[in-house]
């Protein structure tokens, strides 16, 4: 039997889930921050096979993007919201969604803290 004539396997499916993060950063060299902002807030979608490594994931890559991350928080993922009512427009959805494919982390916004 040849490689290309063995029964491909099924896919097993994602174990991926994209969890909501929000993360405070503080201010370092070439952040990209605004010049008189003291940090911000970065509203976060990223993908997971649970939310510790959303969380380790996103951080690696802030770090590699010259941000200081200073605290992460959580609120779940899509079906969690849902069912806390949160209300998730399509956009967010499709965000999400782009997330999962991907396997990426997406800054979905980014709020600059002033003195």
């Amino acid at each position: 039997m040849t490689q290309d004539s063995q029964p491909k396997k099924p896919k097993t499916p994602s174990r991926q889930q994209v969890y909501t993060l929000l993360v405070e950063v503080g201010r370092s060299d070439n952040d990209g921050l605004p010049a008189k902002s003291t940090g911000a807030a970065l509203m976060i979608y990223a993908s997971g096979v649970d939310e510790a490594e959303a969380v380790r994931e996103t951080v690696a890559i802030l770090k590699q993007a010259d941000m200081a991350p200073l605290d992460v928080s959580g609120y779940g993922t899509l079906d969690e919201r849902l069912a806390e009512g949160h209300d998730i427009s399509d956009d967010e959805r499709a965000l999400m969604a782009r997330a999962k494919a991907e396997n990426s982390v997406i800054v979905v916004q980014s709020t600059p803290f002033y003195d």
